[in-house]
């Protein structure tokens, strides 16, 4: 089985899919250990990332999910703000992933970010994340 833990910078994605990757005895794939280092220095200038920038990016996650689906499933933590994005990493699985859309007001996503150390991802990012998001339809919702 593969879960999608998913949603915006601050969403809590790491810390839940970690806990929901430990419950299951899967692995955690984390998506940011995924890009590429001009993706990382983009972000980290605040500049915001686009479709282009993101389709390298997510075909390499889609290859790990495809990857460790038959073998021992997963957890991925990842964004997947769009639904084209989330076709693409379901696109090589046999099964469909469960998706769990964690979702959180902006108040309190951009008070985690400020307070976020080590991270690449700034602040000043989180409008753009959450204009580009296309809320899933058939995820778990998680508040």
């Amino acid at each position: 089985m593969i879960v999608v833990v998913m949603g915006v910078a601050g969403a809590g994605k790491t810390t839940v899919g970690q806990a929901v990757a430990t419950a299951l005895g899967v692995p955690f794939l984390d998506a940011d250990a995924f890009h590429p280092p001009a993706n990382v220095a983009k972000m980290a200038a605040g500049v915001a990332l686009d479709d282009a920038d993101r389709a390298p990016w997510l075909c390499a996650i889609a290859a790990a999910l495809a990857a460790a689906e038959p073998a021992t499933g997963a957890v991925l933590a990842c964004s997947a703000l769009k639904e084209r994005y989330r076709e693409v990493l379901a696109a090589g699985l046999q099964l469909p992933p469960r998706w769990i859309y964690l979702a959180a007001p902006r108040e309190v996503l951009a008070a985690r970010l400020t307070r976020r150390s080590g991270h690449f991802m700034p602040p000043s990012l989180l409008d753009s994340q959450l204009d580009t998001l296309e809320p899933p339809d058939n995820a778990l919702l998680v508040d």
